[in-house]
């Protein structure tokens, strides 16, 4: 049972990594991965053995040990398949494996069986990673909560075990148990977790509040409105889990032909070893074409055709600070059709900034003054906007008074006394008498910022405009993006209408969607996506989740994400370079007719064969050239993508 103490010193629910990263599983804990590692390492050291002539004993164990290491899983996998009357291409990679050791070829047999483990493998952390960020994601709730009895006492209940009408005492620095209505008390709660908004949002009685948002200042007593497995926290931990499970688990086309293909190719085979078997001819040439066939008909070039265009794009992009999380994930990419954009940590930078200085007039005071006069006041504040402020005047090099006598009230913000004089900053609407600097308090607000007003010994003596800064290369990425799928990109967010319209007329974004709740926005991308839409969401906090989770492809914001955000997404962009989205899409496309191209070139190899095969007498040994050849010419032109060049350019369309 945590206590009052072990909840203040939890990480904020806005900050970087509001998810704990003590469930996140190890790569090794998964049987998956530690057969495919052994597996692999085999057949590392197989391979220089086997090319320099060593005894045919030691590299036919080692070789051997790789078949069993990497294709027992999904050869039992399989198995367990073909019980349930369906037919998987690991199943067929494990037989054509078989079949090729059965008539010499033990390294290619041995290659395939390791390409198919780790593919799987990978696969089966990434699917990991996700369920232990999605159940992290519960850790944000507290534990516990200070409940009222009737009598006025107070009791310590597990927060699972609050009931509807309930009511709690939230303390400051408290994260609040339970969905509901302030009853009582004032308070800044930061709700950056459910709405994504950056700065902390005054509260009082018959205030709505969530469950996981933290109280800053002020007590609140507060009447639980739903039970706590149904609040916003725990819908979206749904929401993510139920998007995940419904997401196709593949675009990529070889997934997409697996069970014909397969039953083919087995039937195919068959019938190659059994007619000429059965017209007569003897059991070894049967057998020999029959596994000649096999080889040839074997889809590796086709397995190699999506896989290095798509790995090689991966590592390009990587070095361009954008990490997607697998070859499906670079593959979707380039099939979108529609963006939409979180607003706060994505466009924006996610930190309240100064943007404004506006000395009243008969304040005596310029803009320097006026901000060094404010931070001085602010500066024993924890308050973001109290930091922006402070930040400012060191960015100006201003020096700072001592504050005696310091005070804060919630939803009105600061007193203290510098060098003599009493100080108050906050509200317009709590400090200004009516009709003093309303002119300059309303063009601020019009323009999306947040007025804070400045007094001193009583007089009025300035307004300062605090906004969250818009990212450098926003307007360009929203036009790139325009350009790549011929719409403009949408703003999904949970922060107010006069904000997001303000910021979406500056960066070109037409359609705006304010005041989102998490499932509004998953609800936004599930509408597009029953239009026979492909949407890109980019995002960055929990909040956003729900949405990444449910889009056909989503991207988070790496420095400033949650763990639920970044696990969640299918790619991450690590330097909060936002330019980099539309270069990643663009390079995917790339990628993707590259596929198309090895996907002919394998085609044409492999009727080829299968026809000679068929027709005449195919010699196993240029069967087997013929096979690896094409999967080495698809295999170089698929590397392609690794050269610098590849990279789009921020002009690139």
């Amino acid at each position: 049972m945590s206590s009052v103490l072990d909840q203040q010193a939890a990480p904020p629910v806005g900050s970087a990594r509001a998810v704990s990263p003590r469930r996140r599983t190890r790569l090794l804990a998964l049987p998956e991965a530690r057969w495919a590692l052994a597996a692999l390492a085999l057949f590392l050291l197989a391979l220089p053995l086997y090319a320099f002539g060593a005894p045919g004993w030691l590299c036919g164990t080692l070789f051997a040990a790789t078949y069993v290491t990497g294709g027992w899983e999904p050869g039992w996998e399989g198995l367990k398949a073909l019980r349930d009357r369906t037919l998987d291409v690991d199943l067929l990679m494990v037989v054509a494996a078989l079949g090729a050791a059965a008539i010499g070829q033990v390294l290619d047999g041995a290659l395939l069986i390791v390409i198919f483990a780790t593919s799987g493998a990978l696969e089966a952390v990434a699917t990991a990673r996700t369920a232990d960020s999605v159940r992290g994601l519960l850790d944000l709730a507290p534990a516990t909560a200070t409940r009222l009895l009737p009598d006025g006492t107070e009791e310590t209940v597990d927060a699972a075990r609050l009931a509807v009408g309930d009511t709690i005492l939230v303390r400051p620095g408290e994260r609040i148990g339970a969905d509901g209505t302030v009853v009582d008390g004032t308070g800044e709660v930061d709700q950056a977790t459910i709405t994504g908004e950056p700065l902390p949002v005054a509260k009082q009685a018959g205030d709505e509040v969530f469950a996981a948002t933290v109280n800053g200042t002020g007590a609140l007593r507060v009447r639980v409105g739903r039970d706590p497995s149904d609040s916003v926290i725990a819908r979206i931990v749904k929401m993510v889990e139920e998007a995940s499970e419904t997401k196709a688990p593949t675009q990529l086309f070889i997934e997409k032909v697996e069970q014909r293909y397969s039953i083919g190719m087995v039937i195919a085979t068959l019938a190659v070893f059994a007619l000429p078997l059965a017209l007569g001819s003897a059991l070894q040439p049967s057998l020999l074409r029959a596994m000649t066939f096999m080889i040839v008909a074997s889809p590796c070039a086709v397995v190699l055709s999506t896989m290095p265009p798509l790995l090689s794009a991966i590592a390009n992009a990587g070095r361009h600070g954008v990490l997607a999380k697998s070859a499906v994930a670079m593959e979707r990419l380039g099939r979108i059709d529609t963006v939409a954009l979180d607003k706060t940590g994505t466009l924006t930078e996610g930190t309240p900034r100064v943007t404004d200085l506006r000395p009243l007039p008969g304040g005596g005071l310029d803009e320097s003054a006026l901000l060094a006069l404010a931070a001085s006041a602010e500066h024993p504040s924890e308050h973001p906007l109290a930091r922006a402020v402070v930040d400012a005047a060191r960015e100006r090099g201003l020096r700072l008074s001592d504050a005696a006598g310091f005070t804060s009230a919630p939803g009105r913000g600061v007193g203290a006394t510098v060098d003599g004089h009493t100080v108050q900053v906050g509200s317009p609407a709590r400090l200004l008498p009516d009709g003093t600097g309303e002119a300059v308090v309303r063009e601020l607000e019009e323009a999306g910022r947040t007025a804070v007003a400045v007094l001193r010994d009583g007089v009025p003596v300035g307004v300062l405009g605090i906004a969250d800064r818009l990212r450098p290369d926003a307007a360009a990425t929203v036009a790139a993006l325009t350009r790549l799928t011929g719409r403009a990109p949408v703003l999904l967010t949970g922060d107010n209408e006069r904000a997001a319209g303000q910021l979406a007329t500056e960066v070109g974004i037409t359609e705006v969607r304010a005041g989102l709740l998490p499932q509004d926005k998953a609800a936004a991308v599930q509408e597009w996506a029953a239009a026979g839409r492909r949407v890109l969401v980019v995002g960055d906090g929990v909040n956003d989740a729900p949405a990444l989770a449910a889009a056909h492809c989503g991207v988070a914001m790496g420095r400033g994400g949650s763990d639920l955000a970044l696990e969640t997404a299918d790619a991450v962009v690590v330097r909060d370079e936002l330019a980099t989205v539309p270069a990643v899409v663009s390079l995917s496309r790339t990628a993707r007719r590259l596929v198309v191209q090895n996907l002919v070139i394998a085609g044409v190899f492999i009727t080829a064969l299968v026809v000679w095969d068929l027709a005449g007498t195919l010699p196993l040994p240029l069967g087997v050239a013929g096979h690896e050849g094409s999967t080495v010419v698809v295999g170089l032109n698929g590397l392609r993508l690794l050269r610098e060049a590849a990279w789009p350019r921020p002009t690139d369309g």
